[in-house]
């Protein structure tokens, strides 16, 4: 396996000199103005590379190597020695469609020598948490899925995905990896602490949060948040994400993050699904706590699998939540995990509305919200 940087310049587009024009995937990440604004983005990467599969998305930041930028694209050429691959895109309507289109990824991709599925969905038209169970339904919970939901900073406008096409909303894009040879890795973590009492969720629907103690969700969120920030919602409450617990089973502990309001309501749209039942706790997060979260997530992913030979790639995607807490700070989440990969990988990355990674505690695919996750990829000798 061989793993080409690209570089993007305004004036020129892609530099590609030393890349192999016979690569088989081509990941790129951008913001979704210069998405919008420019189609040479795709359409250089297209001319370059004629017979890979391009996958890319929008961002709330790109993610290259060390660095953070919001305006320059990023993007890396990938050609495989010993792994297969197949592409499948969807497209999605509404939320209410997850899980029947993550069956249908799910069902088109599953073989007995699946290694693994990247994933790169849209961040606003999907039910994160029900999209990865309908793939792990078709392909069982042995194989990873790892990836993202696009970005948009703290817009919320409109997410865009790249599925070997010009990037649009409603777009699912999935590549499974075949063989085994394919080494597949994989970290989440956050590094947020909780704060304020146990509530339990008393009424919700899918990923729509209605209640908490038998009180409106959302005036929770505004007595904690104060009138400066309740004035920025929904943005603002991605500083205070919720972790939810099962009471059955406290191992399956995940973290939530806000992407809609409904004021009328009092009802809250999370990235995934709030399950009647479970316990929900307020977080809030420290610079210091974040920094120690990318590490550890680092750690978890090159500690996941076993050796491989030649190059890797390190695919790292963090939640736009991080990076509004950090500010300028963020580029120290960065340096934490790359210090912990070393010069083994090539990075990129972007800050996203959803990580999906397999479970820590379960090892099950899910949908995380307010972590920093990476998949590593490489071959085995």
């Amino acid at each position: 396996m061989i793993v080409y940087d690209l570089a993007w310049h305004s004036t020129e587009g892609w530099t590609t000199a030393h890349a192999d024009p016979a690569s088989h995937w081509v990941l790129y990440f951008a913001s979704r103005a210069a998405l919008q604004s420019d189609a040479s983005i795709y359409a250089g990467l297209r001319e370059k590379f004629p017979l890979a599969c391009l996958i890319g998305c929008s961002t709330g930041g790109q993610i290259c190597g060390d660095d953070m930028d919001d305006e320059t694209p990023v993007a890396v050429a990938v050609k495989f020695e010993r792994t297969r691959l197949k592409f499948h895109a969807a497209e999605i309507a509404a939320g209410a469609d997850s899980r029947a289109v993550g069956r249908e990824i799910g069902e088109r991709l599953d073989a007995a020598d699946l290694a693994g599925i990247f994933l790169l969905s849209d961040g606003l038209a999907v039910n994160g948490s029900e999209l990865v169970a309908g793939i792990v339904a078709a392909i069982g919970s042995l194989a990873p899925v790892c990836g993202g939901l696009a970005g948009d900073g703290s817009q919320f406008a409109a997410t865009l995905v790249g599925a070997d096409a010009l990037p649009r909303a409603n777009v699912i894009a999935a590549l499974g990896f075949y063989g085994d040879k394919t080494v597949i890795g994989s970290g989440s973590a956050g590094g947020w602490s909780v704060f304020g009492p146990r509530r339990v969720i008393t009424k919700a629907r899918d990923n729509v949060l209605y209640e908490l103690d038998g009180q409106r969700a959302l005036d929770l969120y505004l007595r904690y948040l104060g009138p400066e920030d309740s004035a920025e919602l929904p943005g603002s409450a991605l500083l205070y994400p919720l972790r939810i617990r099962d009471p059955e089973n406290t191992a399956e502990e995940i973290v939530r993050t806000v992407l809609g309001v409904d004021f009328d309501e009092g009802s809250m749209r999370f990235a995934g699904n709030m399950p009647l039942g479970w316990s929900a706790e307020l977080m809030r997060g420290s610079r210091d706590g974040l920094v120690a979260g990318a590490g550890a997530a680092a750690r978890q992913a090159i500690a996941s699998k076993g050796p491989r030979s030649g190059e890797g790639l390190a695919v790292i995607i963090s939640c736009i939540g991080r990076r509004l807490l950090m500010g300028q700070s963020v580029y120290e989440e960065i340096e934490a995990a790359s210090s912990m990969l070393g010069g083994r990988y090539h990075k990129i990355g972007f800050y996203s509305y959803g990580e999906i990674s397999p479970h820590a505690a379960t090892g099950a695919p899910v949908l995380h919200n307010q972590t920093m996750t990476l998949m590593t990829l490489g071959e085995a000798a």
